[in-house]
């Protein structure tokens, strides 16, 4: 291999590895409405979603919080749905998790990244789901 690509590849990797994972920074980024951008199965195939007519609320208070589906309007409001699901936060393996619990199931997902600007969540089945702040329509 050529040294300048073997270059490339370790400043990539570099990059990559410093990416701040502090659990506590990424709660703190948690909260907000977020809009899936796409879903990365296990077997690598992709889903991606140019429109949704929901959005997710996420709001944390301490190590616990609340994540709702909401629909937005043109008017900049959002319609709220009477379901909500709580969750307790905790930081486990230098990972931020968090563990829901309904009367019908229980299941925890994995924090990957949560940033000003993206949120990257792992489920139980495998599967990432890659979010955005969600922005109000604009029609000027």
């Amino acid at each position: 291999m050529k040294p300048k690509f073997i270059l490339f590849l370790l400043s990539i990797a570099l990059c990559y590895a410093c990416e701040t994972r502090d659990p506590q920074e990424q709660m703190e980024q948690l909260g907000g409405y977020w809009a899936i951008e796409k879903a990365i199965m296990p077997d690598g195939s992709q889903k991606e979603f140019s429109i949704s007519t929901t959005v997710d609320f996420i709001e944390v208070n301490g190590a616990e919080g609340v994540r709702k589906k909401v629909q937005p309007k043109l008017d900049g409001t959002f319609t709220t749905g009477k379901q909500a699901e709580t969750f307790q936060l905790k930081v486990e393996d230098d990972s931020l998790r968090m563990y829901y619990k309904t009367p019908y199931d229980s299941w925890k997902e994995t924090v990957l990244t949560a940033k000003e600007n993206q949120l990257v969540v792992l489920n139980r089945d495998g599967n990432r789901y890659f979010y955005k702040p969600f922005e109000k329509f604009n029609f000027e």
